[in-house]
C-alpha cells in the first residue's frame, strides 16, 4: 500500500480524509498548507508548510517516503505577483500562473503536472476515501413525488449541458422550469439567489418544490476537482424552498455524510443519488 501525502487546504475534506486513512491503516502524511488547514489536521503526522513553497513540500514528501499525492481542501485563488516562494515555488509558479488564465480547472491540471513531473501518482478524494462518495438511490428523506422525479431528471440534464460549457457545476429546477445556473459565484450564492425568486416559481417550508443538481463537468479531472456539498448547502436548499438534492453517484463528495443526511431528513429534503450518463460515439 503507498504512502499519500495528503495536501491540505481548508474545509473538512481534508480532515475526513486524514480520519479515513488513519482508521484504515493506510500510511499517510498531511502537507497542512499554513493558514488554510483545519486545526484538527495537526493532530495526524505531517508538516506545516505555505503554499507558495512547492520545494519544501517535495523535501517533505521525499523524507516521508510518499508515493502518491492528494490535493484536496479549499486554497483561494492566490496574488501570485505578492505570493511569497521558495525556490521550487519561482520555478514552477509562472506557469500555474500562466494556467491559471484558462480558469481554475485548467490552474489544477497544471499543478497536478507539477506533482507528477516529480515522480508523485495523483489520487482523487472519492480515492483516497471512499466513503465520502454518494451512492446510487435514494440516500436520505422520503422518495421524491412524481413532479419532483421529474425535476431530478430535468436538473440533472441541464447539470451535464452546463459543465459541457464548462460554465458551473450546479442547476436548480423546479415545475420543470430552469430557475438558475452556477456560474463562478459558487452553490451557497446560487441558491441565495434562488430564494428572492418570485413565490410563484419556488417552494416553501411548508410546499416544497425544485431540485438542485451538482454534477461534475466532462472536462473535469475529478482527482482534483468534484462537486461536493455538506449540512451549508442543505440548509441553503431548504431556505431557498427546494425539496431535493440530486448528485452523479460516484462523483459527487458529501462531507460529514451522517449529518447532511440527517439533516436533510430533519428540513423535509431528499438526496439522491442518479447514474451516471449513458456514454455516446
Amino acid at each position: 500500500m503507498e504512502k499519500l501525502g495528503l495536501i491540505a487546504g481548508g474545509g473538512l475534506v481534508p480532515v475526513e480524509i486524514a480520519r479515513y486513512l488513519k482508521r484504515s491503516g493506510r500510511p499517510y502524511c498531511v502537507i497542512r498548507l499554513e493558514g488554510l488547514a483545519d486545526a484538527e489536521l495537526t493532530d495526524h503526522p505531517g508538516h506545516d508548510i505555505d503554499v507558495g513553497h512547492f520545494q519544501k513540500i517535495f523535501v517533505a514528501l521525499a523524507q516521508e517516503g510518499c508515493r502518491a499525492v492528494c490535493m484536496v481542501g479549499y486554497v483561494k485563488r492566490p496574488d501570485f505577483d505578492a505570493m511569497q516562494r521558495d525556490e521550487g515555488g519561482a520555478a514552477h509558479l509562472p506557469g500555474i500562473q500562466a494556467a491559471g488564465r484558462g480558469g481554475d480547472d485548467s490552474l489544477l491540471r497544471q499543478v497536478a503536472r507539477v506533482f507528477e513531473s516529480q515522480g508523485y501518482a495523483i489520487e482523487g478524494a472519492h480515492e483516497a476515501n471512499p466513503e465520502l462518495c454518494l451512492e446510487e438511490g435514494l440516500q436520505a428523506g422520503e422518495a421524491p413525488s412524481p413532479e419532483a422525479r421529474e425535476d431530478v431528471e430535468e436538473a440533472f440534464r441541464v447539470g451535464h449541458a452546463l459543465g459541457a460549457l464548462d460554465i458551473g457545476q450546479a442547476a436548480v429546477v423546479a415545475g420543470r422550469i430552469t430557475l438558475a445556473v452556477e456560474a463562478q459565484e459558487g452553490t451557497d450564492a446560487l441558491l441565495k439567489r434562488v430564494a428572492t425568486l418570485s413565490p410563484v416559481l419556488i417552494g416553501t417550508q411548508g410546499r416544497r418544490k425544485g431540485v438542485l443538481a451538482k454534477v461534475p463537468k466532462p472536462i473535469q479531472d475529478l482527482r482534483l476537482d468534484m462537486p461536493t456539498i455538506g449540512v451549508q448547502t442543505v440548509e441553503a436548499a431548504a431556505a431557498a424552498g427546494l425539496c431535493g438534492i440530486v448528485g452523479q453517484a460516484g462523483a459527487l463528495l458529501v462531507v460529514d455524510k451522517a449529518r447532511v443526511y440527517a439533516r436533510a431528513a430533519e428540513l423535509g429534503l431528499f438526496i439522491y443519488g442518479h447514474a451516471a450518463p449513458a456514454q455516446t460515439d
